[in-house]
């Protein structure tokens, strides 16, 4: 029998939750990369931040992100702190691509199918709040406060009405980037995907992913407020050209999300999957 809107939906969000075995995978590199850089620099902690670590990740997507408490003063420059981690990866993993990317290290193990990103952090407390300094999107140093974000992302999550729609939101939306190869940051979207659910009575998918969209297209991409108050905003893309080519994207998935829901609310089911198709990139599942 031919799936409906939503039921294409449950099959696509599942098919996005990333598999046990990538959570595995990942876990057997966690010991050698703490043990790379303990050797090479001193460090108060190791917290695991990102997708992985909220449950927003999309499989095959999803990067493992490792903030490092890097103890003493911190490098006037940040290009300073990023060179520290990638010298000690690369001593440890000669083999193994390693690259900048800011804000963090990039490691590319097995080919790149397992996909680290080290940000170096220098912790400062800030009203009763931890906060780190990490590398700046293109350069110097910017706040962020990853225990208070997640905090964020949970409480958006557990709203009674939304039934976990917070998380769910996101993960649609970083399909459609991903699928699309839209140079937007993940955690922009995961931050901006958890402020619309409080904003809603109910989760739908077919009708946030597209007010999402809109609101992300009348804003044109805008630096986001804190919620939680303990860093500072944050930015969408990292350089002009990628703000200007992630908006022409975004038109384009705002439109798709548009006719799908138009399709969708007066029953015309097929049109709907096609533009559905369409806006993550052919891999929506079949009617």
């Amino acid at each position: 029998m031919p799936r409906a809107v939503q039921q294409g939906f449950d099959a696509f969000l599942e098919r996005l939750t990333p598999l046990q075995s990538q959570r595995d995978a990942a876990a057997k590199h966690r010991a050698s990369v703490e043990k790379s850089i303990k050797n090479a620099l001193t460090v108060y902690m190791f917290r695991e931040t990102g997708s992985f670590r909220h449950g927003t990740g999309v499989r095959h997507h999803t990067d493992v992100d490792l903030l490092v408490s890097i103890a003493g003063g911190r490098p006037t420059s940040s290009d300073t702190a990023l060179r520290w981690i990638k010298e000690a990866l690369q001593s440890s993993f000669p083999h193994t691509t390693v690259r900048v990317s800011r804000p963090a290290v990039v490691v590319e193990f097995a080919g790149g199918d397992e996909t680290w990103e080290i940000i170096p952090g220098f912790p400062a407390d800030r009203k009763g709040v931890v906060v780190y300094d990490i590398p700046g999107a293109s350069s110097g140093w910017m706040d962020t406060a990853p225990l208070e974000h997640l905090a964020y992302v949970n409480e958006c999550n557990q709203r009674e009405k939304t039934n976990g729609g917070a998380k769910k939101l996101a993960r649609l939306a970083k399909a459609w980037k991903y699928y699309n190869n839209v140079p937007v940051s993940s955690f922009y979207l995961e931050m901006r995907a958890a402020q619309h659910v409080t904003s809603q009575s109910s989760f739908l998918p077919y009708w946030d992913i597209s007010q999402l969209l809109d609101s992300l297209e009348n804003h044109q991409l805008a630096g986001m407020n804190d919620p939680k108050h303990a860093a500072g905003r944050f930015y969408a893309c990292s350089s002009d050209a990628k703000r200007a080519d992630a908006l022409s994207k975004l038109h384009t998935g705002a439109t798709r999300a548009s006719k799908a829901l138009t399709a969708t609310l007066g029953d015309k089911t097929n049109d709907a999957f096609y533009y559905y198709n369409l806006l993550f990139g052919g891999m929506f599942p079949s009617r």
